[in-house]
């Protein structure tokens, strides 16, 4: 049985992703801001907690996020929705980092290759953008989060497979040492 509190999470998160489903019809301009910004940070967490199952200790490689949950997030072709299927992944990151303020989070949004490149740069930032709303929805406050993009300019795969398109159209959150 759910606790009141899991219960209020999972109801907040769900609204967020079909608020953010409502949105993923929008076409992004062509024309939209081509400038990206970057962050360096300097934080290191020390949280020895634990939060309905969830190890909220550091991994073992100090700034690394909660241990054993995956750091990315992917999205389907030209939508910057976030998928159900990462709600407990968001709720996991949203509750380490609420147990460790001092943690920092760059939210790094990509594309595919498809595009120009200030439709890509867009495209990553509302993707970004979303993962950030997602996590302040959860909980987290704003000063541990910031969303650029990196457009096309960072493929995980290469090639012109769907297989590789699908790889590289996501968000991957680094924590900040």
């Amino acid at each position: 049985m759910l606790s009141l509190k899991q219960s209020l999470s999972y109801s907040v998160l769900a609204a967020a992703v079909a608020l953010a489903g409502c949105s993923s019809k929008t076409k992004l301009d062509d024309q939209a801001n081509s400038g990206t910004g970057t962050a360096a940070y300097d934080a290191s967490g020390q949280g020895q907690s634990s939060i309905s199952g969830v190890d909220l200790s550091i991994s073992p490689i100090e700034g690394e996020g909660p241990v054993n949950v995956a750091h990315t997030i992917y999205f389907d072709f030209d939508s910057y929705s976030v998928k159900p299927e990462y709600q407990a992944t968001l709720q996991k990151h949203a509750d380490f980092m609420r147990a460790n303020r001092n943690i920092t989070v760059t939210l790094e949004g990509h594309t595919d290759e498809r595009g120009g490149r200030e439709y890509n740069l867009a495209l990553g930032q509302r993707r970004a953008e979303a993962v950030r709303q997602t996590l302040d929805l959860l909980g987290v406050p704003a000063s541990q989060l910031e969303a650029i993009s990196y457009g096309k300019e960072k493929p995980k795969a290469t090639g012109f497979s769907e297989e590789a398109f699908s790889q590289n159209r996501r968000v991957e959150i680094r924590y900040n040492k």
